[in-house]
């Protein structure tokens, strides 16, 4: 293949996921060029390492994953606060399963018919959390931040009553390959968040639901008076999110080699962050993948450069927090330069 067929297919990628609609793009590429040299030049050049680049990579996945889960609800002007509880319960529920129905030295075909009896498992819960907020968000018309906020309680409650705090352990190979394998180098792990990101991104910008969604974060109201069913979107909106959990859970229980009822609780502010970070409107109705893709890996780089300058974690998460609130009073600047603001 020639150089220019390479490019000409890189571009028309690049287009289909969402790159030239929206300058911030332009701006996140920029930020993250000036933060590696930056970085690289306080650490002497150790930033580049392998090591590096390959902690970033496996640390990305799960949390973009989850990422993904709050995008979606926040395009269409609701936001998701069960993320990290419904993919802790879905979790659970698959390593529950692993560990009940494939023995120590069970055959071949036990363990891939308890493995996918465990990832149905899962995705069945994930898909009850996602149809109890859609349903209570679309139907029912509670605000989705109590809506969702609701879930998360009820979703916590019951894995910490059904596990008492406990962590499950002890899964197959196959499931371990997942988060700490790789495949010509690149993480698994990767290669799923890749497998997420890329058909999300297309569903959002060429497909009558994406649209949908857009519009519905625009205006809910005059969607609904254009014909669009904005309930059933909603619905599917939030059942999309919780199924995303549901992949993510599958991510972190494989990093871990266990489930626990609390693991990634520090993710929730991460996602809302990067989101936004990636030109997400929070209040709907704007934003791309593609920023959001960058934005988790400005948010890596950010947290594998302080740990390598030895700052502590606590002061990454302040960190983390201080961009989330510059990047809501840019917004809001921007809102009032335009005269949008209230």
């Amino acid at each position: 293949m020639s150089s220019d067929s390479q490019a000409d297919g890189l571009g028309r990628l690049l287009r289909l996921l969402g790159y030239g609609r929206d300058q911030t793009v332009n701006y996140l590429i920029v930020l993250l060029i000036a933060l590696v040299v930056c970085f690289g030049l306080a650490l002497q050049g150790s930033f580049l390492s392998v090591g590096t680049l390959q902690s970033i990579a496996f640390q990305l996945p799960e949390m973009g994953i989850l990422a993904l889960a709050m995008t979606i609800t926040l395009l269409c002007g609701g936001i998701n606060l069960a993320v990290i509880a419904t993919a802790n319960l879905t979790s659970l529920a698959m390593a529950f399963v692993m560990t009940r129905l494939i023995p120590s030295e069970a055959s071949i075909l036990t363990e891939i018919g308890g493995i996918l009896l465990a990832l149905l498992a899962g995705f069945v819960v994930a898909g009850v959390v996602g149809l109890l907020n859609g349903w209570l968000v679309a139907y029912v018309g509670v605000s989705p931040i109590l809506a969702t906020l609701g879930t998360m309680t009820l979703v916590k409650g019951i894995n910490i009553g059904l596990t008492h705090g406990n962590v499950i352990s002890g899964f197959p190979d196959p499931i371990l390959f997942l988060g700490n394998g790789t495949v010509l180098g690149v993480p698994a792990a990767v290669l799923v968040f890749a497998l997420c990101a890329i058909p999300l991104s297309i569903l959002l910008n060429r497909t009558p639901f994406g649209v949908a969604v857009y519009m519905i974060g625009s205006n809910e109201r005059a969607t609904r008076y254009s014909g669009i069913d904005t309930k059933r979107v909603l619905l599917k909106v939030y059942v999309l999110s919780s199924l995303l959990c549901g992949v993510a859970a599958l991510i972190m229980m494989a990093r871990f080699n266990s489930a626990n009822a609390s693991y990634g609780e520090s993710y929730l502010l991460v996602t809302i962050l990067a989101a936004v970070l990636g030109g997400v409107d929070p209040f709907g109705g704007a934003g791309r993948i593609l920023g959001l893709v960058l934005a988790l890996v400005i948010l890596q780089v950010i947290s594998s450069g302080f740990n390598l300058l030895g700052f502590s974690t606590h002061l990454t998460l302040a960190i983390w927090g201080l961009i989330l609130i510059l990047v809501m009073m840019v917004g809001y600047l921007r809102l009032r330069s335009s005269g949008r603001a209230g």
